[in-house]
């Protein structure tokens, strides 16, 4: 089937799917029974597919069984032309059969000769030239190499996205992204992914492969290569980025960084991965199939479809079409938005409220904070900058690097002179300035919040202000976002934000649009990912919508070992898959102890208590002094005070006079006493530590 009429056959299995907005009960009720027709007719074709006899567990083989097959048929051909010409005289039976161990030996030995050729000579730039005909047709019948298909990293939650794909002895890692840390893990940094899996099976690694540029897709992936080097293949705006961080990390030119483009083939041992473009909030996202011997498996990677995209080219329906057409193993995609209806809207109806809001802003300084890696949004800045005949300066280092990367690559436009250095703003008036800024998910060091504390040290807040967030909080931020704006309210600021005009779409696929993927790629099998479990379960509920039969999908946690041999999916067992946190240069050392110690000074605060005591002659020579760090104030609490000093001089009096010497147990007796204490004064539980020096 050509791309083409794939694309126009899934366009119209999906439009007789995907309810419309208007229709009646009695409609959207015959149309689910149409989805459940439709889910019930493509799992019989799928039983009903008639196995190839001979299957072949890699690409060398099948190429090897192609070239047996075309010499039998040649050899077929010119014995009916013999006998044609002249019949053929009859042979004595213990000829023929010395004829036909030779003819056996020999097309055996061939066999082997040929399979050995192949899999030394090809390469991952070899594979990327064969056909994807080739390839759909490498691994077809009933049961196959089983499939190991491991996240370890991003589902049940949001971000930190790893997967790993193993079959027989190979393996290769899909995204290795980070998280940002919640309120209970105090301090940290970021949270990366647990690589123990990764590592014990390091001699199987072929390869890791990125579907964009994303944090929670390529966060990660520096931690990782400190530990392992293995070649990693992505887009030229991915390598880009990835590269940044690897220079931060003072590990470029120590991996080898593959550009790859969509529609290329690497060759990860028995398996192959296939680019495919996708549209996302980020230019050169990509979704992949995976062609391995249990079958082919389509893993969407972040993705929307965008008609009128603003950089590159659609999302290719016609190839994720002409994949289904040849039959899908299992699908993977996207959750993020499995809970809201409808198709999400192109990135252009940001440009066309930017244009208003540019316009209304008159005189006044307009500040637009959005995501750093949105390069198409900065691109409708630049535009409408222009347009205005205002200059552009960019805030916050992760902006000004992918900036950088973005121009540098060719994939934003800037016109000379329009892009000027933060420090040069006070040489313009307002209403020639447009400063693009992070923060927009009111990160506390972000540049917007240093702006909204007055903390900032080239931009001041004024009433002559007009703030543009481009963004949506995500899950769990929600605070911190409305915190920033009321204090740049509070400083007089105009503050516009997603809930009042349209200054934000996702990047994400919304239900109809994960509904055509479905129709155009008929999966035998679904497992969804990205997303939180209620985003897992509503896009799980949407496939059964769609006809997918229920005991055909996979709801998995991080650490599940999902296999398949091409007929059955199950999990099968469970690998090590925590989170490592991230503390300044600090990796993985900040574990459950330590987080359980600040959340107690965060919540309750600190009492220390000095005394200096000559153990000899059981003296206290000076002490017990008390600290207190986030309990009260001394100096308004000095009757507290005294009072706990009371008790640390009566229980040590107490310890020294009955001639106890374990400093271990006065520590104890001390920490219970005054504890006990405070508690009684107070009902508060503020760590205590007791500090004793011998002199």
């Amino acid at each position: 089937m050509h791309k083409a009429e794939a694309l126009r056959d899934g366009l119209k299995r999906a439009s007789e799917h995907i309810p419309k907005g208007g229709q009646n009960l009695e409609k959207k009720n015959n149309t689910q029974k149409q989805m459940a027709d439709f889910g019930r007719k493509s799992a019989e074709q799928r039983v009903q597919r008639k196995p190839v006899q001979q299957k072949a567990s890699s690409f060398a083989e099948y190429e090897a069984m192609m070239n047996e097959r075309k010499k039998a048929e040649k050899a077929e051909k010119k014995q009916k032309l013999r006998k044609n010409e002249k019949p053929a005289q009859p042979k004595k039976k213990t000829e023929n059969k010395k004829e036909q161990k030779t003819t056996k030996k020999t097309a055996q030995k061939n066999s082997k000769q040929n399979t050995k050729k192949q899999s030394n000579t090809l390469t991952a730039n070899d594979f990327q030239g064969h056909s994807r005909d080739i390839l759909e047709t490498m691994y077809k019948g009933g049961r196959n190499t089983p499939l190991k298909i491991i996240p370890i990293g991003g589902l049940n939650e949001i971000g930190k996205n790893l997967t790993v794909f193993e079959c027989a002895n190979d393996m290769f890692i899909v995204d290795c992204g980070l998280a940002f840390p919640d309120t209970e893990l105090y301090g940290v940094d970021i949270v990366i992914p647990e690589f123990t899996y990764i590592e014990q099976n390091i001699e199987k690694l072929r390869g890791i492969v990125i579907t964009h540029g994303h944090e929670d897709h390529i966060g990660g992936l520096a931690y990782l290569l400190k530990k392992i080097k293995a070649p990693v293949y992505a887009t030229k705006l991915t390598i880009g980025l990835i590269e940044g961080k690897l220079k931060e990390h003072n590990l470029l030119g120590e991996v080898s960084l593959n550009v790859t483009k969509p529609g290329q083939i690497v060759k990860m041992g028995c398996m192959a991965v296939e680019f495919i473009r996708v549209n996302h909030s980020i230019p050169d996202a990509c979704g992949f199939a995976i062609h391995t011997p249990a079958g082919v498996v389509v893993h969407t990677g972040d993705f929307k479809v965008d008609y009128t995209p603003i950089e590159g080219g659609i999302i290719d329906l016609a190839r994720f079409g002409e994949l289904g057409s040849k039959g899908v193993l299992a699908l993977m995609s996207d959750s993020t938005n499995s809970e809201r209806a409808g198709y999400t809207q192109t990135e252009r109806t940001v440009g066309l409220a930017f244009d208003k809001l540019f316009e209304s802003a008159g005189t006044k300084r307009i500040i637009i904070a959005t995501f750093s890696s949105n390069i198409h949004r900065i691109q409708q800045v630049i535009n409408c900058a222009v347009k205005y005949g205002r200059k552009v300066a960019v805030s916050g280092r992760s902006m000004v690097n992918v900036i950088n990367t973005a121009i540098e690559l060719g994939y934003l436009d800037a016109p000379d002179g329009i892009l000027i250095d933060i420090d040069l703003i006070n040489k313009y008036s307002p209403e020639q300035i447009v400063i693009v800024t992070t923060g927009s998910q009111g990160e506390p060091m972000s540049a917007l919040s240093r702006m909204a504390m007055n903390d900032h040290k080239k931009v001041s807040i004024t009433p002559l202000d007009y703030i543009i967030i481009s963004a949506t909080p995500i899950p769990g931020n929600e605070k911190l976002v409305t915190k920033v704006v009321n204090e740049l309210m509070r400083l007089g600021a105009t503050v516009i934000y997603e809930s009042m005009y349209d200054v934000h779409v996702s990047g994400h696929a919304c239900q109809d649009e994960q509904k055509l993927i479905m129709a155009l790629t008929r999966p035998k099998f679904f497992i969804p990912v990205h997303g939180e479990y209620k985003h897992l379960k509503k896009h799980a509920q949407t496939a059964v919508a769609m006809g997918i039969p229920e005991e055909n999908i996979i709801i998995g946690s991080n650490g599940n070992v999902i296999e398949t041999d091409g007929t059955d999916i199950k999990i099968t067992g469970q690998v090590s898959a925590g989170r490592v946190l991230v503390d300044g240069l600090g990796v993985g050392d900040v574990g459950a102890i330590v987080l359980r110690d600040r959340k107690h000074l965060a919540e309750d605060g600190l009492i220390i208590a000095v005394a200096s005591i000559d153990f000899e002659n059981g003296q206290i020579l000076a002490g017990p002094d008390i600290i207190s760090r986030g309990f009260v104030y001394v100096r308004e609490s000095e009757e507290l005070m005294t009072g706990a000093r009371d008790i640390l001089v009566a229980e040590l009096e107490d310890c020294l006079s009955g001639g106890t010497s374990d400093r271990n147990a006065i520590k104890s007796r001390l920490k219970d006493s005054l504890s006990d204490y405070i508690y009684h004064k107070t009902k508060r539980s503020p760590m205590i530590l007791p500090v004793l020096q011998d002199l």
